[in-house]
């Protein structure tokens, strides 16, 4: 893999955003991916940079999530806002994050992303279920890029 652009392919990239729909029907969480090539910052920190600029802090239940990857740099972080850390169990990332670079290791970026995605609607489920009345889609499903 030799950068950003062939990291996921177009229709990669639609996949993810359909796995992004699917799980946010079982949660009123916000899932959003961000790709970029390189950073200097560690990748947690970098994350929590790219949470706030893309807005995710301003969910009204304070339950987005992010999906960070540093394709060049071979990094990864997934991190909760706020309102989902005052209700989760410590360990609460510690197996999408597994499940993500298992396949991440195996050069399956796509099905890494997705089955995270995924397992985090599901579990999110458990403390922030959808609303048929109210939810709303706070954030856009697309992947951001830099």
């Amino acid at each position: 893999m030799s950068g950003l652009k062939d990291f996921l392919t177009p229709d990669d990239e639609k996949e993810i955003v359909n796995a992004i729909g699917i799980a946010e029907k079982n949660t009123s969480g916000e899932i959003r991916v961000h790709i970029e090539n390189h950073s200097e910052k560690p990748p947690l920190e970098r994350a929590q940079e790219v949470f706030l600029q893309l807005g995710m802090a301003n969910t009204a239940a304070r339950n987005g999530v992010l999906f960070y990857v540093g394709v060049a740099d071979h990094t990864f972080a997934i991190i909760g806002d706020e309102g989902i850390d005052k209700v989760v169990e410590d360990d609460f990332w510690d197996c999408t994050k597994d499940e993500v670079i298992s396949e991440f290791k195996k050069g399956e970026y796509k099905t890494g992303l997705i089955n995270g995605i995924l397992r985090a609607g599901e579990r999110l489920k458990k403390y922030f279920p959808f609303d048929d009345k109210g939810d709303i889609n706070e954030l856009p499903d697309s992947i951001s890029k830099a």
